[in-house]
């Protein structure tokens, strides 16, 4: 499988913590079915100095690049403007 890591930081305006929190059930909803189908590598949530999260980091893994397109078109955080911009890179996890 080919593996990417993914990081989303999050929209900055006045109203983004409550679209990230309105959103974050579908979103978890989501790394919940990546788990299942073993697309699902790790992730985590970047904190601001107050503990609010303002992005996250995500590293996936999938057989087809089309796999990781067809994601990021139904991926809550993206679809609902909670993150302002999102890189993907490809990535080897170690395996320790």
């Amino acid at each position: 499988m080919k593996q990417y890591l993914v990081t989303g930081y999050d929209y900055t305006d006045e109203g983004a913590l409550k679209r990230r929190m309105d959103t974050r059930l579908h979103h978890l909803d989501g790394v919940k079915a990546l788990k299942a189908n073993g697309n699902f590598v790790a992730a985590a949530a970047f904190l601001n100095d107050e503990g609010n999260m303002i992005g996250s980091v995500m590293m996936l893994q999938f057989e087809l690049e089309e796999q990781l397109e067809a994601w990021k078109q139904g991926e809550p955080y993206i679809t609902q403007k909670v993150w302002e911009s999102v890189d993907v890179k490809p990535i080897k996890v170690a395996v320790i």
